[in-house]
């Protein structure tokens, strides 16, 4: 036998070749065998095995180096630089707890569109939903992207094929349910109740309003400065007690950097509620912030007082948006209040035309003898 050929003598006396066929989900690797009379006839066959492997498009062991993980945390490691905080926790996390441990331990070339099938269906299985997945394989795609330019000429083409998501209809408040939450927030109003009837009527984030402090709003022109937003993130230091932090950073994109104008009312409001401290936060009326957590919490109390159900912080967005369309706001300034990148972004996730405003249209039609 020679070195490294895996080819053994059995007790039966006939000769076994071993060989690496590919791997698991999980890595481990899987070997595929030949037997024959002989130690020639076993070499054969494996040779033939191997080959066919070639033919596959999937490189020969030997040629390999390095595990797919070794290339993940390259591609991570490359894109630092120009990753934002949160998005660099995001990717690593995505990383860890999926890609490295189901696919980390095949070489690149192992990985093919099959597998790739198979490793999303697993994620759907565990019960994952299908936004998380495809971020997930847009993470993965960007990886192999990497990895095909260190093989030039030899890495095999792979298509990934993104589960398809079912559209949710988004909550919005009918006319009706906005006028009574607006009344409950304005009966008994602090700075908590003041923060979400802004969202309300301006569309912002939550973590835009946590982040928003007074200095953000000017009366005199009457506008709100959108330039932070506040986020709970994995701790990645060690030695600290503690999983998560509170991190205060820029917006999520160039285009959620923004100046969002008021109405009459929400500036008349702000300067009712305006404590005469440029650097407070507007939710506590002070230096301390409110996290969004803590946020949501308050805002389930509120809606369950008001007798709202299904009502959660992201209805408030989705809201506006809707009553803005319904009063014949131009899209394009809609979708830059909102901080969107694009107006299809607005006019696929946030516009919810009511069945009244559809009915007034099909009237119009009138006009035209329809």
């Amino acid at each position: 036998m020679a070195k490294g050929e895996n080819i053994f003598k059995r007790k039966d006396g006939r000769w076994e070749a071993r060989y690496i066929k590919g791997h698991e989900l999980s890595g481990k690797i899987k070997y595929g065998f030949c037997y024959g009379k002989t130690y020639k006839e076993a070499k054969e066959k494996v040779t033939e095995c191997k080959a066919a492997i070639v033919n596959g498009k999937q490189i020969p062991p030997k040629t390999r180096r390095d595990r797919f993980c070794v290339y993940c945390d390259a591609w991570l490691g490359t894109n630092r630089s120009r990753l934002k905080e949160s998005t660099y926790i995001k990717y690593t996390t995505i990383l860890e707890r999926h890609i490295k441990s189901k696919l980390g331990g095949y070489y690149p070339q192992d990985i093919t569109s099959g597998l790739i099938q198979r490793f999303s269906r697993e994620l759907l299985d565990e019960g994952m939903a299908c936004k998380s997945v495809k971020d997930i394989l847009v993470v993965l795609r960007s990886i192999l992207k990497y990895a095909a330019k260190q093989f030039p000429g030899t890495f095999p083409a792979v298509e990934i094929t993104y589960p398809k998501e079912q559209k949710k209809e988004m909550r919005v408040l009918s006319m009706e349910e906005q006028r009574r939450f607006i009344q409950y927030l304005l009966g008994d109003i602090d700075a908590c109740k003041f923060g979400v009837l802004l969202a309300l009527f301006t569309g912002m984030r939550i973590g835009e309003l946590c982040a928003l402090r007074w200095e953000n709003i000017c009366l005199k022109s009457a506008t709100i400065k959108i330039t932070a937003t506040m986020q709970r993130l994995r701790q990645t230091e060690t030695g600290t007690g503690h999983k998560t932090r509170v991190v205060i950073g820029t917006p999520k994109s160039d285009s959620s950097m923004r100046m969002i104008p008021m109405t009459d009312f929400t500036t008349e409001l702000c300067a009712r509620m305006d404590p005469g401290q440029p650097t407070a936060f507007v939710l506590t009326g002070s230096g301390v912030y409110m996290e969004p957590r803590t946020l949501q919490y308050r805002m389930e109390r509120y809606t369950r007082e008001c007798g709202l159900e299904k009502v959660h912080f992201h209805t408030l967005r989705h809201t506006f948006a809707t009553r803005c369309v319904e009063v014949g706001f131009e899209i394009k300034s809609l979708s830059e209040i909102l901080g969107h990148s694009t107006t299809t972004i607005t006019l696929e996730r946030y516009v919810h035309a009511s069945l009244d405003l559809k009915r007034n249209n099909m009237k119009k039609l009138s006009a035209v003898g329809l």
